[in-house]
């Protein structure tokens, strides 16, 4: 600090004590001003040369609310959150380098690209070949605001109660006093936590070391906001670590890397801070986000949020407990080139630590990462190529929440398992353990249930890759080398079970759950069609599989085929789509296609009839208001039936009927906008095909019979 002969980097101005006190680059706090000429009271501006900033906070030590003061010929005067008589308690001087976002983006890529990401993507394979072969895996939401269940006040919030302090605006202090201070899991003990687990089937754990809370759920010297602080005078980390060692489960640790409401330079905090990435949208523009639209506010976030303590966090959170995997989220409160620098650390300090993919994607590249996650509870799974993982909550929470009793019955996790091995993934599953250490007794008897299940069907899921065989009506199924595992989630009532598009030779099939594997009686119905007898009581009435064990590699028909007798509902998720058209994030009700926004862009789905018909065919659509609006074809062959989108302001889900004749063999069965008048077409769920028992086929023709003639 000096009065400098050439023109000052920040000059501060007080215009009734007459002070002008000049600064060049660094970090200042209230005392040292005050030794250097600056008077207690109101400061009248604050000017920065070009080429500098000003960081100002409210309190000493660079704490609480803060403001960036870029540099130009403008003085600013202001007023900070939460700030004494005097407007501000420390400040940093700093010489920025600000390039453009997608200039600053494209040259981390760049940088990665030829340097550290090739050894990373060699190391992939060696790296991930634990978690593909674990396929389940427990989430662990908790925190110090595990102790509140979700309440403030004894007033329950909406929403996931580990952002209790997002939702009712909790200041830093009301924190510390509410919840930090009176974290003491008595109750905690790892190694029943990890017993349960286990039983339950679930091969590896992630637990929240840092949630957005900015609280650290282990003792860390690089950034001591930490357990330390609370009564409770243990690692927890350590002992669940220690624990899954000891029962030969993974273990991983979730890092809020990009989120952090306790830092006062990191995004998210917008209630006493006045900082990006909240929920108030402060520094955002249309459709920017605030490191696009004010990249001068970058410096600040990276040199002393990422570097100063998630880096370090992260870096220490690797030494110290040498995780299987780290868990990442919200990667869009940074911008890439941010979360870029946060892999290499993690390269570079342990290149076997399989990363998630929410932290690293963008511009071309889907996921620096291992792999990716879809959506948050989704229960439906869009097409996801490569390495995959869903992560549904017992209920509706993550963190545990007293109030929600929205928990699921053990059957929706237990088909989720085989939906998602289906198609290549895994599902990582949420538990919310109460603050005490307890596991919410709401949550037990699901862990229970699946564990049974796995006990007599686990073969079917662990280690299985994504089946070869078109989407089948009464179920899922998945692949290990030469068998194949048939899902029934709807049993035959006839115990005949038609396998669909099958070209190779069934060696045996037998019901997995059967200890002595007796074989049971297979029949080939056509070149691509099996016929299964198959118990007319199923096994299992939630999924009971059957194993089929076929020479050499499976071979298939993909086109999907369609029943004579029972409805076949081909879903929009297993559709084939133009470029373009989007996809729902898959949680309750939220299974449709978006963006159909061209009449260039179709859907469609390759099916198979062994046998004419005509069917009722139901397409299920939702339409927002002026948004979705305009006709549409549905096309098969030569034949052509158009129909209108009905308006919705409500968004429900709708209902178009038609009918279709269908002749044997294969088709592409499509939808087709005919004009569009508003953003999108539809919102698209689903075409459902009914065989109509009043019609016959005479060979020629559709005949239509005498329904008093059915079934005599």
């Amino acid at each position: 600090m000096k009065k400098s002969v050439e023109s000052p980097a920040v000059t501060i101005r007080q215009a009734e004590s007459t002070t002008e006190l000049e600064l060049d680059p660094g970090e200042y706090e209230f005392p040292q001003l005050l030794e250097h000429g600056l008077c207690e009271g109101e400061v009248d501006a604050v000017q920065v040369a070009p080429g500098y900033q000003a960081i100002v906070y409210a309190g000493e030590r660079f704490t609480g609310d803060s403001m960036v003061i870029t540099g130009g010929s403008a003085t600013e005067t202001f007023r900070l959150k939460r700030a004494s008589a005097f407007p501000f308690g420390s400040i940093r001087v700093i010489a920025p380098v600000i390039p453009e976002p997608e200039v600053r983006d494209r040259e981390a890529i760049r940088q990665a690209v030829e340097t550290w990401w090739p050894e990373s993507l060699a190391g992939k394979e060696k790296r991930i070949a634990w978690w593909r072969e674990a396929s389940f895996g427990c989430f662990i939401h908790w925190g110090v605001y595990s102790l509140s269940g979700g309440r403030w006040k004894g007033e329950p919030s909406t929403g996931y109660a580990e952002h209790l302090m997002r939702a009712r605006k909790i200041s830093l202090e009301e924190y510390r006093r509410e919840f930090i201070e009176k974290f003491n899991p008595e109750s905690f003990d790892a190694e029943a936590w990890v017993q349960l687990i286990k039983a339950a089937g679930m091969k590896y754990v992630v637990i929240t070391a840092k949630h957005h809370d900015g609280f650290a759920m282990y003792p860390s010297e690089a950034y001591p906001f930490d357990i330390r602080l609370t009564p409770f005078a243990r690692d927890p980390l350590m002992e669940l670590r220690d624990a899954c060692r000891r029962h030969g489960l993974a273990f991983g640790l979730y890092y809020s890397h990009a989120f952090d409401w306790e830092h006062p330079d990191a995004p998210g905090n917008d209630w006493e801070y006045t900082n990006p990435g909240g929920d108030l949208k402060l520094y955002e523009g249309a459709g920017r986000l605030w490191f696009s639209e004010h990249p001068e506010l970058l410096p600040r976030v990276a040199d002393y949020y990422v570097d100063r303590k998630a880096i370090p966090q992260i870096v220490e959170l690797i030494r110290n407990y040498e995780p299987d995997l780290l868990w990442f989220d919200t990667p869009h409160k940074l911008p890439l080139s941010e979360n870029l620098r946060i892999l290499r650390a993690i390269r570079q300090t342990d290149d076997r630590v399989v990363v998630n993919g929410r932290l690293a994607n963008g511009f071309g590249y889907g996921s620096f990462a291992d792999y990716v996650n879809t959506a948050d509870r989704a229960l439906d799974i869009f097409p996801c190529p490569g390495d995959w993982e869903t992560i549904p909550t017992t209920n509706e929470s993550y963190g545990y929440s007293a109030d929600d009793h929205s928990h699921k019955p053990a059957s929706v996790f237990i088909r989720l398992l085989a939906k998602s091995a289906a198609r290549g993934g895994n599902v990582l599953m949420n538990l919310g353990p109460m603050g005490d250490g307890r596991i919410d007794d709401r949550d037990i008897p699901i862990l229970r249930s699946i564990g049974n299940w796995l006990d007599a069907n686990g073969e079917s899921i662990y280690g299985v890759g994504r089946t070869p065989l078109p989407v089948q009506g009464w179920g899922e199924s998945t692949r290990k080398g030469g068998m194949l595992y048939l899902h029934v989630f709807n049993w035959p009532e006839d115990g005949s079970l038609v396998l669909g598009g099958l070209r190779s030779h069934i060696r045996k099939a037998w019901l997995l759950a059967d200890p002595e594997r007796k074989p049971l009686q297979t029949t080939r119905l056509n070149a691509c069609d099996w016929q299964i007898d198959v118990p007319v009581l199923a096994p299992d009435p939630v999924n009971s599989v059957l194993a089929v064990e076929v020479d050499g590699e499976p071979e298939v028909n993909p086109a999907r085929l369609i029943g004579r007798t029972e409805a076949t509902v081909l879903k929009a998720f297993d559709a084939e789509v133009s470029q373009g058209i989007g996809y729902g994030d898959g949680k309750k009700d939220n299974d449709y296609i978006r963006d159909w926004s061209s009449i260039h862009q179709l859907v469609k789905w390759r099916v198979r009839l062994e046998h004419r018909g005509m069917f009722k065919l139901v397409m299920a659509y939702g339409s927002r208001g002026a948004v979705c609006h305009g006709s549409y074809a549905i096309a098969l062959g030569d034949q052509r039936i158009e129909g209108r989108i009905v308006p919705s302001s409500s968004g429900e889900r709708l209902l178009a009927e038609h009918e279709l004749g269908m002749t044997s063999g294969e088709h592409d069965l499509m939808i087709l906008p005919v004009r569009i008048d508003g953003d999108e077409l539809m919102r698209f769920y689903s075409v459902t095909l009914i065989p109509l028992a009043g019609w016959e086929d005479d060979g020629n023709e559709f005949v239509e019979i005498d329904a008093t003639d059915v079934g005599n």
